[in-house]
């Protein structure tokens, strides 16, 4: 079978993968890309904000059970040179303030060398999650490095979030696969002149346990927020004066709680 219709075969062969729906508040995927271009940070934010609201679920599971550390251990980021120059290296004040004695960051001078660095961080369980930012499609970024990189996700249960600056969708066994710009921010609720919270607009195009989609994330400190475009109907669409559209349905994560509005 083709490599490149496998991913197809799965959806199939499993109407459960390709029915449900992603949320936040869910288990983070292993082995995530997350495609951006490289003129804006918006592939590192968003890539920090899944991590960030893995560890809460991982964190939420695990209520009674044996105490887990993982909101304690440090985050690997790992880049190439070219990232460094597109994206620049992460802002340590920029961060969450709980993050920014954690964080332990990696200046690759190429993409063999962040390569490297990356299966190394998800083989080490002391890290809880590793973020990796890669420019354009290098050759060493082929089928079988990012084989390698999931086998090591999965075997040492290190989640990895592999954001690919200004790069063309090519052959990964990564278990979801986005397309990340910036979106505008919403404003604040008590002053509208100050700074809003960040936000993309999202699309997930690949995913072994979930059926594609586009959502407008939100992170809103303390959890992360996900709203679904309206749906377009061919009658609206070419409606001198359309109604107005509805805010689709907001999935929040907050706590054990979930508020969904429909």
């Amino acid at each position: 079978m083709d490599m490149a219709s496998l991913p197809r075969a799965v959806e199939l062969a499993c109407p459960a993968a390709r029915n449900s729906r992603w949320h936040p508040g869910g288990q983070a995927a292993l082995h995530s890309e997350i495609f951006t271009p490289g003129t804006e940070a918006s592939g590192a934010g968003a890539a920090l904000a899944l991590a960030l609201d893995g560890m809460r679920a991982s964190a939420r599971e695990s209520e009674g059970a044996p105490k887990d550390d993982t909101q304690e251990r440090c985050i690997l980021w790992v880049q190439d040179m070219k990232a460094q120059r597109l994206a620049g290296r992460p802002y340590r004040p920029g961060l969450p303030e709980a993050l920014r004695h954690r964080l332990i960051h990696v200046a690759a001078k190429t993409p063999e060398d962040a390569l490297f660095a990356l299966e190394e961080g998800v083989r080490c369980r002391d890290l809880a999650c590793v973020i990796g930012e890669v420019a354009g499609n290098p050759r060493a970024l082929d089928f079988t490095a990012s084989r390698r990189l999931s086998l090591a996700a999965k075997r040492h249960g290190v989640p990895l979030f592999l954001v690919r600056l200004n790069a063309e969708h090519d052959l990964s066994s990564a278990r979801m696969r986005w397309d990340v710009v910036a979106a505008p921010s919403a404003p604040p609720l008590w002053n509208p002149a100050a700074p809003g919270h960040p936000a993309w607009q999202a699309q997930l195009f690949r995913a072994r346990t979930h059926a594609p989609g586009e959502w407008t994330l939100r992170d809103e400190g303390s959890f992360l927020a996900a709203e679904r475009p309206p749906e377009r109907h061919a009658d609206t669409a070419t409606s001198p004066d359309p109604a107005p559209a509805n805010h689709g349905d907001l999935d929040l994560r907050t706590g054990a709680r979930s508020l969904a509005a429909l």
